[in-house]
């Protein structure tokens, strides 16, 4: 007769579970796949999957006993890791939106705003434009391969434990908001430059001709050169994009 212990089948499903655990909490925060469109039953396949071929990459795991205050504090300490990860990832495509606001402040469209399902609140039509061009830069630039890699190699750089906290203390994640300012500021500089210019024309024709309606001819001459400024930027928006991602990222290496 097949008989087995306990503490042989915590060392069987120690290898793959605590994996499991801080992959699934990274795919419910991911961009794109954390989505309410994808189903979640193909997040727990993807995170079993992405746990069972990290098996040959990830040190080796001590047991630890599920029913008791260590094992809480394990799950705890992935969940944490993975959840950690997802919102890095999430603050950098923040940060390409929040460049839009600005392009749309200075263009002047923030007037066009909607409502937004996904995030439940108003967004504007330049910000959501760089929110859809910046998820499908996630995708073909190899975004969600970085942050399977990356959570592959936070095994190292943090092993489990019955330590949630220690992450905490060691990556502070509080301090990761001011990367939505300073990326976004980089992104959107240049075409905050050029407004600025066709604004300052615009000032000096106002004062050279009086006669003139600047306010008629204003909006669509800025609303012209903020679109051009678009056209010629958004090109050489995976630069940023990719840095920012490769920052974030390199705390949990």
């Amino acid at each position: 007769m097949l008989t087995f212990t306990d503490t042989q089948v915590l060392g069987w499903i120690t290898p793959i579970l605590w994996p499991f655990i801080r992959v699934l909490a990274l795919f419910s925060t991911l961009p794109v796949i954390a989505q309410t469109s994808v189903p979640t039953r193909v997040r727990i396949g993807l995170a079993f999957l992405v746990a069972f071929c990290a098996q040959a990459t990830i040190p080796a795991i001590e047991p630890i006993e599920l029913a008791s205050a260590a094992g809480a504090l394990a799950v705890a300490q992935q969940v944490v890791i993975g959840l950690s990860l997802g919102f890095a990832a999430r603050l950098v495509i923040t940060a390409v939106e929040f460049a839009g606001e600005i392009v749309g402040l200075q263009m002047g469209l923030n007037f066009a705003s909607f409502f937004n399902p996904m995030t439940g609140g108003d967004e504007t039509a330049v910000s959501r434009f760089y929110g859809v061009a910046v998820a499908w830069l996630f995708i073909v630039s190899g975004g969600h391969l970085m942050l399977i890699g990356a959570v592959v190699q936070s095994f190292t750089a943090f092993p489990v434990s019955s330590e949630p906290f220690s992450f905490l203390r060691t990556v502070q994640p509080q301090r990761w908001g001011a990367e939505i300012f300073s990326t976004g500021l980089w992104i959107a500089l240049p075409i905050v430059a050029m407004l600025l210019f066709a604004h300052l024309v615009l000032g000096i024709i106002s004062r050279v001709a009086q006669q003139m309606n600047i306010f008629a001819i204003g909006f669509p001459i800025t609303l012209g050169v903020g679109l051009v400024g678009v056209l010629l930027t958004l090109p050489m928006l995976q630069v940023p994009f990719t840095m920012a991602l490769e920052r974030m990222l390199s705390h949990f290496q």
